[in-house]
């Protein structure tokens, strides 16, 4: 996808040495950064240099491929995926691309192993690529039912950033709308601002605005009335991990936006690849969601009238916070989850019989 008219990937590997664009100085400095060892690559993904489940996974695919550049050592590969995996708890895709790679590499000849986990990590990447691609042709007619019916432009609602900058093209809940507006369809895109690191309005309405789709970012709390009044005509979040029962985990806030949408009949779709489903954890209350630090909460960056970046305090001083990074909606509140294979019930069955079927 592009920025400033230039195409990019959000992660890819040169000369032995790991870019990525830092989304932590986004939107207002595009800085690409190198990672050079595996403890780069737990900070990047500790730091939110790099975010989005599907980003984060291909990280750790290359983290991996830099621990074997370090140190060819199977207890230090074995240290390095553990560290890794731990780097953020709650988004599957981070164990099932650390697991993948060493599944890979395991029982390989030492002077072969980084030339196979090089092309494992790579092959991660265009696999997400290629699902993403399809999770937005299969979303893109749910957009152009509606738009059929209506004859005017479709208002999407999004929370977080499930774009390209969280995936490494095309992004999952914002790939349906890439491909309508590439299609002519009009769309106009509700952008939850996402407090406390505001992802909607730093990346998700940055990634719209460099490919000229409208979008107003909107405060968490706003989609709600939006819905009332009749401005949404649809609702298309990402996930960090999926249970084979249909139950999402995404961005905290995203509960309370399928409610709103279960109460005044707005179609809530979540967008995912297969790499984001868990098939093996069966009670949602088994997932470790995350919490982070505090000070996301009580401190705010942003650039000021001299064009510097700053970060202040919003809170008073002596006040508490507790930030939980992500929350859990029940299937019941949701549609229909689009993935590489298609649309399908958020439910045990719906799965099965789109990926097993």
């Amino acid at each position: 996808m592009r920025i400033e008219g230039k195409e990019y990937r959000t992660i890819w590997f040169e000369n032995n040495i790991v870019n990525i664009i830092d989304q932590t100085k986004l939107p207002h400095k595009f800085i690409i950064k190198n990672l050079k060892t595996v403890k780069d690559s737990i900070n990047a993904i500790k730091n939110m240099e790099v975010r989005g489940a599907p980003l984060i996974g291909a990280t750790a695919a290359y983290g991996i491929v830099l621990a074997i550049l370090e140190k060819n050592d199977q207890s230090f590969l074995q240290k390095s995926s553990e560290d890794l995996i731990n780097s953020r708890p709650t988004a599957i895709n981070l164990k099932w691309a650390v697991d993948r790679m060493i599944k890979k590499i395991t029982g390989v000849n030492s002077g072969k192993i980084f030339d196979i986990a090089v092309k494992e990590a790579k092959k991660i990447c265009d696999e997400d690529i290629s699902f993403c691609k399809n999770i937005g042709l299969n979303g893109l007619k749910i957009i152009e039912q509606i738009y059929n019916k209506k004859k005017e432009t479709v208002n999407i609602l999004t929370h977080c950033n499930a774009g390209w900058l969280a995936t490494i093209e095309w992004g999952t809940a914002t790939s349906p709308i890439y491909h309508a507006h590439k299609k002519g369809i009009p769309v106009h895109v509700w952008v939850d601002e996402t407090r406390p690191r505001n992802q909607g309005a730093n990346l998700t309405s940055f990634e719209l605005n460099e490919e000229n789709i409208p979008n107003t970012i909107i405060a968490d709390n706003t989609g709600g009335i939006l819905m009332q009044k009749g401005e949404v005509d649809l609702c298309i979040v990402g996930t960090d991990r999926t249970l084979s029962n249909g139950d999402v985990c995404n961005k905290v806030g995203t509960y309370l936006k399928a409610l709103a949408a279960k109460d005044n009949n707005v179609p809530f779709y979540v967008a995912l690849p297969s790499s984001t489903i868990d098939w093996h954890t069966k009670n949602s209350k088994d997932i470790q969601i995350e919490k982070r630090n505090s000070d996301e909460l009580s401190k705010i960056e942003g650039k000021n009238a001299n064009g510097d970046i700053v970060k202040i305090q919003i809170y008073p001083e002596k006040s508490n916070s507790m930030n939980l990074a992500f929350d859990i909606t029940p299937a019941r509140y949701v549609t229909g989850l689009i993935t590489e294979k298609g649309i399908c019930n958020a439910s045990e069955e719906g799965l099965k019989n789109l990926f097993n079927g």
